[in-house]
């Protein structure tokens, strides 16, 4: 498999002088799903947001499907890179769905049946094609995560990034989204403290601890290291055994 994301020495630190990312190296191929952990202050939110040139390396390079993330770059970066952030209301503000959803693709220059086709099959992939002409404030919050993960697919994206795409969902809409990203043709990286979900959706994990990426494996027996979460602040919840999981259950 051909890497999709490359990540080589990524340093980063605040104007406040707060370090943020020391050297940070990794590479995913196209078509992985990994997860993305770590204790808060980890650096998470502050890598995630390089990978679409939000925020500007002071060290090291960042790579799209060969494509390095600069000034000359960013455009075709932020099509490649789609970032679903953690609060839908953030990425949902036009009178319809279907205006939302259309917004990305019509700003690349999208026009009539060829921006009507990718809307459709976006909203068709997170089964929210019936609410295409609803106010995106009339939905309910899972509904509203999962538009607001169609206006990224709408893009088309070589990676769609999602943070911490469980929070605030009830069981019901967690399983529905589950569902959803797995049946995804798409490379994924996903930023998460529900470890469960990590296990369910992503065969591969990173950890994130104090800027450097401490842990790199196959997210069941990173999770079955009750040392290694112990160490990094990771924790799973009562009961719960990595290894007695059954896959993508």
């Amino acid at each position: 498999m051909t890497d999709v994301l490359e990540v080589r020495g990524l340093a980063f630190a605040y104007p406040d002088g707060h370090q943020a990312l020391f050297g940070v190296d990794f590479r995913i191929a196209r078509g992985e799903r990994v997860a993305l952990l770590g204790p808060n202050g980890a650096g998470k939110t502050t890598l995630v947001l390089h990978l679409n040139g939000i925020l500007r390396a002071q060290a090291g390079s960042i790579r799209v499907g060969g494509l390095e993330v600069g000034d000359g770059t960013l455009r075709e970066i932020r099509r490649r890179v789609g970032i679903v952030f953690q609060d839908p209301d953030d990425q949902l503000f036009l009178p319809t769905v279907w205006e939302d959803v259309a917004f990305g693709p019509a700003n690349l220059g999208y026009r009539g049946a060829e921006l009507k086709a990718r809307v459709e099959r976006a909203l068709a992939q997170v089964g929210m094609l019936e609410h295409a002409d609803r106010p995106p404030h009339h939905l309910s919050f899972g509904q509203r995560r999962r538009v607001a993960v169609a206006t990224v697919l709408a893009m088309e994206p070589e990676v769609l990034v999602l943070d911490e795409p469980s929070s605030n969902l009830d069981p019901a809409s967690r399983r529905e989204l589950a569902e959803i990203l797995l049946g995804l043709d798409v490379t994924l990286l996903m930023v998460t403290h529900d470890l469960p979900y990590a296990l369910q959706l992503c065969p591969r994990s990173l950890i994130l601890d104090s800027g450097v990426i401490v842990a790199d494996g196959p997210t069941r027996d990173l999770l079955a290291d009750a040392e290694l979460l112990r160490e990094h602040r990771l924790e799973l919840p009562f009961g719960f055994s990595p290894s007695a999981a059954p896959a993508g259950f």
